[in-house]
């Protein structure tokens, strides 16, 4: 019978001796402890040439020290699926790993998700805040868990948050809209249960405002979020007697649907209809014309997380809790036409 010989794999002293360190120094390294900028630069290339692998998870149950972080996702969209993947890569430098969990805004699966992170010995998870589940996160945080909450709050929870600053945003866009001569401007809005859905539809009442305009109520239509919300509002708005010159949709997946309708239905962009959209996406610079959208800048969503988490070691517990705001960035392109009001 033939056999297959396994390759031993790199460990720690390998690495110090190709990296002409103590092992003590490449240890430290490892736990994210401070070492010298050149042994640092020299470590990391001994980890790359090696292949070496470090193991969170069996590091965490030795020393007792946090190395793994759960993830609590919605789902896989674009967004989420995006940040997941920016948290875990900033994570990776400094040897932690995480573990993600779906939980489809299902309050079992975000119970299960959560007893699934303390069996491995997680005591930090970050997730988009769910309201329905507010008693249960209170709970949770009594037994010893740390939350840090991105995209939506939950109200009262002492958490650490890293939000963007939906309705700031979400005034400057309507601005932008508002500066060109555009005054009958919709909005399709998400769902207000969610503190986003609210904040962004607070910004497109805060800029309307600020100009002296009382939108109709027949311009602000729910999208509830998704791709077939964002079709069956943009029909409604159409089939107005007098439709909007232009349309605020506060996600990616609405304008999706919307904008599919719009071509289905032979409302050009910007001549018929200019467009401004809350999450900026690859696809934008696919349509014709491109989008004008709200660029949330996951990036630097997961630098806040990356902050608030290594807090949370330092400092665990809620009474150290803080929140950091994220500004967007307005990435003007092709979709919106100046008009005289």
């Amino acid at each position: 019978m033939s056999s297959v010989r396994r390759e031993r794999q790199p460990t720690v002293i390998d690495v110090a001796a190709e990296a002409g360190v103590a092992v003590g120094t490449v240890s430290r390294f490892l736990r994210g402890q401070p070492v010298r900028d050149g042994n640092r630069e020299q470590i990391e290339r001994a980890i790359d040439l090696l292949g070496y692998r470090h193991n969170a998870l069996a590091a965490s149950m030795k020393t007792g020290e946090q190395r793994m972080i759960g993830f609590l996702l919605p789902g896989l969209s674009e967004f989420h699926a995006g940040l997941l993947g920016e948290v875990s890569q900033r994570l990776r430098r400094s040897d932690r790993a995480v573990l993600s969990y779906l939980h489809d805004f299902d309050r079992g699966s975000i119970l299960e998700g959560i007893d699934f992170f303390r069996s491995h010995r997680v005591n930090s998870i970050v997730l988009a805040g769910v309201e329905h589940v507010a008693e249960d996160l209170h709970r949770a945080l009594r037994s010893g868990v740390d939350f840090v909450l991105y995209d939506n709050d939950v109200p009262g929870l002492p958490a650490d948050r890293a939000f963007v600053e939906h309705r700031k945003a979400s005034r400057e866009a309507v601005e932008y809209l508002l500066r060109l001569g555009h005054r009958r401007i919709a909005t399709i809005h998400g769902m207000e249960r969610d503190s986003a859905g609210r904040e962004r539809l607070g910004g497109y009442r805060d800029a309307m405002a600020a100009a002296g305009i009382s939108p109709d109520p027949e311009l602000i239509v729910d999208g509830g979020w998704n791709e077939v919300g964002g079709r069956a509002a943009i029909a409604r708005l159409m089939a107005l007697e007098t439709p909007p010159t232009a349309v605020y949709s506060a996600n990616y997946s609405m304008s999706f649907g919307a904008l599919e309708w719009c071509r289905d239905n032979g409302v050009r962009l910007p001549d018929d209809l200019s467009w401004v959209s809350f999450d900026d996406v690859p696809a934008f610079c696919l349509h014709s014309p491109k989008i004008t959208a709200v660029d949330q800048r996951r990036d630097n969503i997961a630098v806040a997380i990356d902050r608030l988490l290594e807090g949370q070691r330092l400092k665990p517990g809620p009474e150290h809790r803080q929140e950091v705001a994220v500004s967007c960035d307005l990435v003007i392109r092709d979709s919106v036409r100046a008009i005289t009001p």
